[in-house]
């Protein structure tokens, strides 16, 4: 549970379009919008190096300042370059703290389990989960403790516990997390004498019959 927010540093923009964008980024500014239902959309920028810090730091729910009110806003999507893979727009909601919101946060196993040391395989199937909490309440991830799954045995959402009764999961109960299973078994290789040999072990008729023409006489 966040008690302090990462403050996100953004400035209000009136210039639209993908000139201006292309602009904006050359400067190493992203372009966003923060949006709430039944409110106009607020056009901003974010520098770069500031939402890189704000993406790395574990949070989910950012601070925000704008006209002259501080708020609060969470990330509804992100757009990235094809071959940088930097962010190229950004789409911020605004929450408020007295009103529960969904989110997605990373599901993280712990534990030891005990179909890895019977020597199983761990597979993780999900690797986060919705939840629907207050924006105080949002943690950083959601940890599930793997210690007492057995080799060929899973654990479902519906195993998922939050620690916290104002956190409701969102994903389907049913949906897989993890499991363990026997590793894969190896197959010997086949070779080409294998395939020259008959049930008996023998080398097959073909070779006889070769070596019966190779010595007979020169034939017309």
């Amino acid at each position: 549970m966040a008690s302090s927010y990462y403050k996100l540093n953004i400035k209000e923009r009136t210039t639209t379009g993908g000139k201006f964008a292309r602009a904006m980024r050359r400067e190493g500014q992203v372009p966003a919008i923060l949006y709430y239902a039944g409110t106009e959309n607020v056009n901003l920028t974010i520098d770069g190096g500031d939402l890189y810090h704000a993406l790395h730091s574990g949070q989910h729910i950012f601070e925000i300042e704008t006209g002259g009110e501080t708020q609060f806003a969470m990330i509804k999507q992100m757009q990235y370059h094809p071959v940088t893979d930097d962010v190229v727009h950004l789409d911020l909601m605004r929450v408020r703290r007295s009103e529960k919101i969904s989110i997605t946060v990373p599901l993280v196993l712990e534990g030891e389990s005990i179909g890895i040391k019977e020597g199983g395989v761990l597979s993780q199937q999900l690797m986060s989960v919705e939840i629907k909490c207050f924006p105080t309440d949002v943690p950083e991830q959601i940890t599930v403790d793997i210690t007492d799954l057995e080799l060929n045995t899973s654990l479902s959402i519906a195993d998922v516990n939050t620690g916290n009764d104002d956190i409701e999961i969102v994903t389907s109960d049913d949906i897989n997390v993890a499991s363990i299973h026997p590793p894969a078994a190896e197959e010997e290789p086949e070779t080409d004498l294998d395939e020259d040999l008959d049930e008996d072990g023998e080398a097959s008729g073909d070779e006889e019959s070769s070596s019966d023409n190779a010595s007979g006489e020169e034939t017309e």
